[in-house]
């Protein structure tokens, strides 16, 4: 097998890994929301410091692209990892549709806010802008404060 192909076999692994981590969907009704959010306060953090190293690495005088490339790579995981979680499970699975006809208004909110999580992760792929960054943590703040309610 030639080098690059396995590079390319594991940066595919390693990308798509995160959708193994989603919950299975089987109906079991086992749930860990409390580690749901852990783990997605964790990617917003890793975002947050690739986007200062890419920027860092950008500006320094010793470049160094693979440091950049590895970065840049780790950035999109977690972000991709964000989107998947909150379609894959709190859409798909948490955010019941008869929450609609009991409480019209909460289930709104938590809809409006995972699509506005949604996009602000898609905005932290396409760029470093760290205000990005500080809206995901609020608006996932958001929902958080909205789901426990």
């Amino acid at each position: 097998m030639k080098p690059g192909m396995l590079l390319s076999l594991l940066f595919v692994l390693f990308v798509s890994s995160s959708n193994l981590l989603a919950h299975c969907q089987v109906p079991c009704g086992i749930y860990a929301d409390d580690v749901v959010f852990g783990e997605l306060e964790t990617d917003v953090a890793t975002i947050e410091k690739a986007m200062a190293q890419i920027n860092a690495l950008k500006a320094g005088a010793g470049k160094d692209p693979h440091q950049l490339v590895r970065w840049v790579i780790n950035k999109e995981a977690h972000a991709q990892n964000i989107q998947d979680t909150m379609s894959a499970y709190f859409l798909a699975q948490r955010i019941k549709l008869d929450l609609k006809q009991t409480d019209a208004k909460k289930y709104s909110s938590l809809v409006e806010l995972a699509h506005k999580i949604t996009v602000l992760a898609m905005k932290c792929k396409q760029g470093t802008d760290l205000a990005n960054v500080e809206a995901l943590h609020e608006a996932l703040h958001d929902f958080n404060h909205v789901y426990g309610s």
